[in-house]
């Protein structure tokens, strides 16, 4: 009698017989061989650590606040060849017996200039500090004679930087109320939730990021911070749109749950988000070689840093943040929620008839395969005990 087979489960995962894949052909596939949302603790656990650094490099830190944003007083003069920026900072100090904020070179070539970033000066201080920078290195204007007044020096107020934030943080305030607004109706509610979520995560840790390694935050900063929510809503548009489309009509089956299609979603637009950051963080990197080593443009390098951090993290947020956030909304109550427990609950018992299956056929392999199931179960039953049954087994004889 030949063994009987065992029957095949619609509902039994098909991931641990699918053959092996490398890393590489799971990320240009697809198939959603990387586990997100299953590790979604994981991912949650690495996120609240980011905010946690970033929160306490904020509190602790705090921002090294451009001139624009503190006001103070910015002296220019031309990097002649006798300029050096040691030789600035050595005359800024012995006119006034302290140093000054910052001294960095701006630009190259013809144009490169020699920046000093000082607290405000009255005009007696600008007229000796203009003096004192003349003596020492005769700077030439831009027809080569040697002129005063190739040394420029200009007070910055602190209340355009005020105003500079005020403005930046109503755009944000607007940006993140269409945000909502619009994902709702394109999408749904709970999108439009987890989209702000993680978008409120990428400010936090591109501002924990900005504060750690100590730039100074610049009107540019602020607009590239601001660029870079645009590039974060367009990510989680993609990849919701991917989750909307593999989680259509999911309630009406049983054999997956909302959050593994969401999950196939995550790795289906996986490759695509590596792709599009690695393309757009090429030409930022590119701006900051170009900013810092070539040009000595301050601008640029804060812009291209602020960017880089932001499309980065953004990168991350929308599929190991956003994605996981959705479908622990969506999980915890409502259709989503009980059709969960519903296909686990099937599931479990799918898993239980293939366990009795599999030890009746161990069963009938160690007979021989001379008894069948049935001969198995009904010796099993005659042999068991019965209700109130006395125990069987030998007794001690009592002994005259």
């Amino acid at each position: 009698m030949s063994t009987p087979t065992l029957d095949r489960f619609d509902d039994e995962p098909q991931r641990d017989h699918a053959p092996q894949h490398s890393i590489f052909e799971r990320l240009y596939t697809g198939t959603g061989g990387f586990e997100i949302v299953g590790r979604r603790r994981f991912y949650y656990a690495l996120g609240a650590a980011f905010v946690v650094l970033s929160l306490l490099s904020i509190a602790v830190r705090g921002f090294t606040l451009g001139i624009d944003f503190e006001g103070g007083s910015r002296i220019q003069l031309p990097a002649a060849e006798n300029v050096t920026t040691q030789k600035a900072e050595d005359v800024y100090s012995a006119t006034f017996g302290h140093d000054p904020v910052s001294v960095q070179k701006v630009g190259s070539g013809a144009a490169a200039t020699i920046q000093i970033r000082s607290d405000s000066l009255d005009l007696a201080q600008t007229e000796q500090l203009q003096n004192a920078l003349f003596t020492a290195f005769q700077p030439k204007d831009s027809s080569g004679t040697v002129s005063r007044n190739a040394i420029s020096i200009a007070e910055i107020s602190e209340t355009w930087g005020s105003q500079i934030t005020r403005q930046a943080l109503i755009a944000l305030l607007v940006f993140v109320a269409l945000t909502m607004i619009y994902i709702a109706i394109r999408f749904e509610r709970d999108m439009s939730i987890a989209a702000i979520t993680s978008l409120f995560f990428n400010l936090i840790v591109t501002a924990g990021v900005y504060s750690l390694v100590g730039f100074e935050v610049t009107p540019a900063a602020v607009i590239g911070l601001l660029t870079i929510l645009g590039y974060v809503l367009y990510d989680n548009v993609v990849v919701f749109d991917k989750v909307e489309e593999n989680t259509r009509g999911v309630l009406h089956l049983t054999k997956r749950t909302y959050g593994e299609q969401a999950n196939l979603a995550a790795n289906q637009t996986l490759m695509r988000s590596i792709n599009t950051t690695i393309i757009g963080i090429l030409p930022i990197i590119g701006m900051l070689v170009i900013a810092v080593w070539l040009l000595g443009v301050g601008t640029l390098k804060d812009l291209a840093l602020v960017q880089l951090v932001g499309m980065i993290v953004g990168a991350y947020s929308s599929i190991f943040f956003a994605v996981p956030v959705l479908v622990s909304i969506k999980e915890r109550f409502g259709p989503v929620a009980a059709h969960t427990r519903k296909v686990l609950a099937r599931r479990s018992g799918a898993a239980s008839e293939r366990a009795r299956l599999e030890a009746e056929r161990r069963a009938v392999a160690a007979t021989g395969g001379r008894k069948t199931p049935e001969e198995i179960r009904r010796e099993s039953d005659d042999y068991s005990p019965r209700p109130g049954a006395r125990p069987s087994g030998k007794r001690n004889k009592r002994r005259h």
